[in-house]
């Protein structure tokens, strides 16, 4: 049990960072309101721009917060922000200004970067073989805290637009001091590195990464697929009403299953998947799903018949994590920060260009006297995305073990 606590820790500690995303939501338009006052349009503008402000500081600071952890160890860089993220959400929780919100946002999304460093701690203390399976448990755990957060955050929205701020402070700082007692470091003397500048931003750090053999590719490779499957969090809400008429709870109730057979499959299936398949099989077999998921998706009608086939559908988030792994194999030990801080930053990439993609593919094939109405355009596209990343994969030499 001792030697699971650190990794019960790292899981915690990214379901805390995920549900602090997901427990604020629902309260979002009425804090905004209370604070700003004006129309809901209005609050929903100010709700973008506190979006695309946390997304903006996630792909700023994820090769940071890796590069940091690189040079200083994961316990400290794992603590400290977790600390002050407890700090950032009861300043947002007495905020009275929309632009203290703006800060609070800004803050935690530069706090929030740290899942670069909790997928870097699991690289460390997992065999080669073996990161697949971790790095499916880290993302398990994230989807796991996207579903709980949103449920958690409705709950206690109840109480007050103020207090899903204050329990995401409780269980931030509750974290902190869980890890202040049980996280050991994992970067031993030998494998830590000097902090540069130059190579703790997305553009340098991506240089250095990219250097290695292979790795521009699968980036490339790894930054299409996820514009392809940030798909349905971006247009999901629309797609379902526009075509089959749902309301807010079912399409909430829809979500919840997508994200809990995410977590089933990143959190289970996939270490059957790594240990029959390998690495490089278990991504095309994640790409294979999307690649059946999506044209149905494009062209289904029924309602019931696409919450059955959300499953099979999350089956493709088997690919991230295998992908994960084959890049983490290729990389020196002294870097694997520096790595996940770039893969952090991908990922934020696709989080802040694929709704802008998605929902425009939406808008065109919606508009009213349009030449088509097909609101499962955006899915044809996430096809084509996932169809170019996949030829990119099979075409890429496949790496070697890093020492």
């Amino acid at each position: 049990m001792r030697r699971r606590l650190p990794t019960i820790f790292i899981l915690m500690t990214v379901m805390i960072d995920a549900m602090g995303i997901g427990l604020i939501l629902p309260v979002m338009p009425a804090l905004i309101l209370e604070v700003e006052g004006g129309s809901l349009a209005r609050a929903a503008l100010w709700g973008g721009v506190l979006s695309t402000a946390f997304a903006v500081m996630q792909f700023l600071f994820g090769p940071v917060m890796g590069n940091l952890s690189d040079r200083f160890g994961r316990r400290p860089v794992l603590l400290i922000s977790l600390f002050v993220m407890a700090i950032d959400y009861v300043v947002m929780a007495l905020a009275g200004s929309i632009w203290l919100l703006l800060l609070g946002r800004i803050v935690g999304g530069i706090t929030g970067a740290t899942h670069s460093t909790a997928s870097a701690f699991m690289a460390d203390i997992s065999p080669p073989e073996k990161r697949g399976a971790g790095f499916g448990m880290v993302s398990a755990a994230f989807g796991l805290g996207f579903v709980l957060g949103p449920v958690i955050g409705g709950v206690l929205g109840d109480l007050g637009t103020r207090a899903p701020f204050h329990a995401a402070a409780a269980l931030a700082f509750a974290n902190f001091l869980f890890g202040l007692v049980i996280l050991p470091e994992t970067v031993t003397p030998d494998k830590r590195r000097p902090f540069i500048w130059r190579r703790a931003n997305p553009f340098g750090a991506a240089r250095q990464i990219r250097a290695l053999p292979g790795m521009g590719r699968l980036l490339t490779v790894l930054l299409l697929y996820q514009l392809a499957t940030h798909v349905y969090p971006a247009i999901w809400a629309y797609f379902t009403q526009a075509r089959f008429g749902w309301d807010p709870r079912m399409i909430g109730l829809s979500l919840a299953v997508f994200g809990i057979s995410m977590a089933v499959v990143q959190g289970g299936v996939i270490r059957l998947a790594l240990s029959r398949l390998g690495e490089l099989r278990t991504v095309v077999l994640g790409f294979g799903f999307s690649i059946l998921a999506f044209p149905v998706l494009a062209f289904i009608t029924n309602g019931p018949l696409a919450l059955i086939l959300t499953p099979v559908a999350a089956m493709a988030a088997m690919a991230v994590p295998a992908l994960q792994a084959m890049m983490s194999q290729q990389t020196p030990d002294d870097a694997q920060g520096e790595l996940q801080g770039i893969l952090t930053s991908v990922n934020a990439l696709a989080m802040i260009l694929s709704p802008l993609l998605m929902t425009g593919v939406f808008a065109a094939a919606t508009m009213p006297g349009g030449a088509i109405y097909l609101p499962g355009a955006p899915f044809l596209a996430a096809l084509l995305l996932t169809l170019a990343a996949l030829v990119l994969f099979l075409t890429t030499r496949r790496p070697v073990s890093a020492p």
